[in-house]
């Protein structure tokens, strides 16, 4: 039986990328394993493995949003609370606001979200969405 391990993400800079995802993932009760130069990682009881990597050097800036490759990270959460705060810190930490946390009725009638974005592309969400 296969199961997901962990993800790997290029970053233009290891360092100043941890520095952004270090707050969200210390409050998404990841704790960080390994803060290095050349790669940084995050580790949840048995949640796969965050990663992040320098890029090669034929990088040629930031990953653009819709284009073939990665498109978003999301984490599921206990509240509308929880998306609220999540994104605050996100916000407070560098990342970039993309949409606010609201309701997306196009998903479910419960579906309640936000989204940012970090210095090199990378798109997480934050969502709620109770069962029933």
């Amino acid at each position: 039986m296969a199961t997901f391990d962990h993800i790997g993400i290029s970053v233009e800079s290891v360092p100043a990328a941890s520095a952004q995802f270090h707050p969200v993932f210390e409050a998404l009760g990841y704790v960080r394993a390994r803060d290095a130069e050349d790669h940084a990682y995050w580790r949840k009881d048995d949640e796969p493995e965050v990663l992040l990597y320098p890029a090669r050097d034929n990088a040629d800036g930031p990953h653009e949003h819709g284009r073939v490759g990665w498109q978003h990270l999301a984490y599921a959460v206990d509240s509308r609370e929880e998306v609220d705060r999540l994104h605050d810190i996100a916000l407070d930490a560098g990342w970039t606001e993309v949409r606010g946390p609201k309701e997306y009725p196009r998903f479910s009638a419960r579906y309640y979200a936000a989204f940012v974005e970090d210095a090199n592309g990378i798109r997480l969400e934050f969502m709620h969405n109770p069962r029933g």
